[in-house]
């Protein structure tokens, strides 16, 4: 959630170089709601301890970051939509799908980040042209397709999930968030994200193939105050502002969302008290704006997760409770029929203090009873 994340992603960033490599086998299917786990990190840092952790979990789907600018196209490629411009690094991604594919997990790609050729100032900023968004996601979706051939004769294994963006209603990841015209508020980064769902999905899709791409993936807060310090928009504003801004519901397959607990002394099934917040234990208000919005499309969770204390001794519950409420939060996910996945967030905590702990082991290593309890979840 927000800036405490972005520690994850600077370490996903400097040492995705490290992943290790693996042999290629098939992707997983499974009916019913999947059980995933995003952990940005690790995957790159440890990918041999990770991934027996992740098949020991019985993960079903993992989500990764795709890097637009900082891994992948850190310069201006020839032709963009080409996945073997040289100017495109995928290497860390390769032996990612490699290592989940010889696991049996899914994958769940996250584009994210405008490269500064692209006419970005940070990677949360959107692109000049939205063309080049597109051009990556096509070259993406081609390299992933399940036949695109390294040069050593391997296939690189299938890639079917995708997402546009991550919590575009964050300033972490997109700003800028309002427009003040005059009087008037403008949710600007609703408008901004229209383009950019759009453009993921016609570039995933391109390639003509069963693809499946998420749009939202929001963050569960937002005060909706255009000219505070720290301006963001509330999930149920930004959803209404995507349908005003003219994201049709044919450019998006499954909409994404991230409902962690507001305070520690919230479960799984407390309703938020802020009335712009969507957690799990209201989860049926954004599901209920989307079937208004956009008909009957599945929800996904890609992003949950209980911090424990210790280590955070202020947004952390116990070890116990931590455990509690993951089986409560997939029990709760997986008797709507409207979720379609749910993804933990993460394998194992961050070291700084001011990084996330939510993870099913310390950052040491030991395993929490989250766990145990993460392992037994129903498939």
């Amino acid at each position: 959630m927000g800036s405490k994340k972005i520690g994850i992603a600077l370490i996903t960033i400097v040492l995705s170089i490290l992943a290790a490599s693996a042999k290629p086998e098939r992707a997983a299917a499974s009916g019913g709601m999947l059980v995933g786990m995003y952990d940005p990190s690790q995957s790159f840092i440890a990918p041999d301890r990770s991934f027996a952790a992740f098949h020991n979990l019985r993960v079903q789907v993992l989500r990764m970051d795709m890097l637009w600018g900082q891994i992948v196209a850190t310069t201006r490629p020839t032709n963009p939509a080409d996945p073997k411009d040289p100017a495109y690094n995928w290497g860390p991604y390769d032996d990612f799908v490699k290592n989940a594919a010889k696991n049996n997990i899914q994958v769940l790609f996250t584009i994210y980040g405008t490269p500064h050729w692209a006419g970005a100032v940070k990677p949360n900023r959107a692109p000049a042209r939205m063309l080049y968004l597109r051009q990556f996601a096509t070259a993406a979706a081609k390299r992933y397709s399940g036949t695109f051939k390294l040069e050593d004769g391997t296939t690189l294994p299938a890639v079917r999930k995708w997402m546009a963006w991550n919590e575009p209603n964050s300033p972490v990841f997109l700003r800028p968030q309002w427009k003040v015209v005059g009087r008037r508020n403008i949710p600007i980064a609703a408008k901004t994200y229209a383009q950019i769902c759009t453009s993921v999905w016609a570039g995933v899709h391109s390639t003509h193939l069963q693809e499946t791409v998420a749009c939202g993936g929001t963050d569960p807060h937002g005060n909706n105050r255009a000219r505070s310090s720290r301006p963001s928009i509330a999930p149920l504003t930004f959803l209404s502002a995507l349908k005003r801004y003219g994201l049709s519901g044919k450019h998006f397959d499954v909409y994404a969302h991230h409902p962690y607990y507001s305070r520690p002394t919230e479960s799984p099934s407390t309703p938020p008290k802020s009335k712009t917040a969507v957690t799990l234990g209201n989860i049926n208000v954004l599901i209920g704006l989307l079937t208004k919005l956009y008909g009957p499309k599945k929800l996904w969770i890609t992003e949950y997760g209980y911090q424990t204390r210790p280590p955070d001794p202020h947004f952390g519950v116990s070890w116990a409770k931590q455990a509690k409420y993951l089986s409560q939060a997939f029990s709760i996910a997986r008797r709507n029929p409207r979720i379609g996945l749910m993804t933990w967030f993460l394998l194992r905590d961050e070291k700084r203090l001011a990084g996330w702990q939510s993870g099913l082991e310390t950052y040491g290593g030991k395993k929490k009873p989250a766990y145990y309890a993460f392992r037994r979840l129903p498939h």
